[in-house]
């Protein structure tokens, strides 16, 4: 099924059961009015919401509407937690050679992942407000997944079982204040302001042969200002799958339902051709863009983000329709400024 919450003038929103192809919607009123209640109470809530969904698809929902993207929030408005992992080690490996060093051999192993701020979400056609152009406004296309309560010490195998949904999500960036905070050495803070996820969230039924053992395997469109920029291939290369992320939160500390964890941008390796690196899929962030330059031409070129534009992050199926709705966004100054 697929799942999203809808502007209400409150914190949490409206949940929402969407038809299969985006186009209704219908109220899940009366089975549970939060995403977060039916996440604490998945094994008797998700049945009754799966019976509305096969209404909502079958068009015998009475009070069915059309489906809207721009009135929705993030599918969670604000989460329990959001940890964010760096699953794709070809990302890793082409940041490490921009700036000559090596990617160190425990990455292979064990993943790289930060702890977001959980407490507020951006909408998936709200606007990303950034204090100035100056910070390196970036965007960067991933997979996320939703959980339900994983116990500390899970393997990777338990750990998928704990996945309840998949979403999109567009991690915003400000390059330009990474490298003093991580001269810190005490991570990311103010260069990761809030998220943006995808107007649904879809259970791994609605994912089909595409979600294999923890990976999505459809390709992560990216449209930067009306470009195709990126056409990123989310499963084969992605080096640590879903379970092995979650495994890896689990550690030392319980994991509770609404906890979402994100792979890291999407990226795929180039392919030599006449002597020199192609990349055929894209990217999908800038900053991977300017490592490109950077190990090919001795400088970057690309600039990133300004104010006014815009960024459409989806993921289609195999018969083209998009499985959940775009993410599409434009930068903003604060309304203030």
């Amino acid at each position: 099924m697929k799942l999203a919450t809808y502007k209400d003038g409150s914190r949490d929103g409206q949940l929402v059961v969407v038809s299969r192809d985006l186009g209704t919607a219908h109220y899940a009123t009366g089975i549970a009015s939060k995403l977060q209640q039916v996440l604490d109470d998945w094994n008797f809530l998700s049945p009754q919401l799966q019976d509305l969904y096969d209404q909502l698809n079958a068009g015998r929902a009475r009070h069915a509407f059309p489906f809207d993207p721009h009135q929705c929030m993030a599918p969670l408005p604000r989460a329990y937690q959001w940890a964010d992992g760096s699953a794709y080690i070809n990302h890793v490996e082409l940041v490490r050679k921009a700036r000559n060093s090596e990617v160190p051999a425990s990455f292979y192993t064990d993943p790289l992942m930060y702890q977001g701020g959980s407490d507020d979400f951006i909408g998936p056609c709200d606007d990303v407000v950034v204090p100035s152009e100056a910070m390196g406004i970036d965007f960067e296309a991933e997979i996320a997944v939703v959980t339900g309560d994983v116990k500390m010490g899970a393997s990777p195998e338990q750990a998928l079982d704990g996945i309840r949904l998949v979403m999109l999500a567009n991690d915003v960036s400000l390059r330009n204040l990474i490298p003093a905070e991580l001269a810190k050495g005490f991570g990311f803070f103010q260069a990761k302001p809030a998220t943006a996820f995808s107007p649904v969230a879809v259970t791994l039924d609605e994912l089909g042969d595409a979600w294999d053992h923890g990976r999505l395997n459809l390709v992560v469109q990216s449209t930067w200002n009306g470009r195709k920029v990126g056409m990123c291939d989310a499963g084969p290369e992605m080096t640590f799958h879903f379970g092995q992320l979650i495994a890896h939160v689990a550690k030392t500390r319980n994991v509770r339902a609404g906890s979402i964890i994100g792979s890291g941008t999407v990226s795929n390796k180039g392919v030599e051709r006449n002597g020199r690196t192609e990349w055929p899929r894209g990217y999908s962030c800038i900053a991977e863009k300017r490592c490109i330059e950077t190990i090919q031409d001795g400088q970057p070129s690309t600039e990133f983000m300004k104010f006014g534009d815009t960024i459409r992050i989806e993921v289609k199926g195999p018969d083209g329709v998009s499985i959940f709705g775009a993410i599409d966004q434009a930068i903003a100054a604060p309304a203030d400024a």
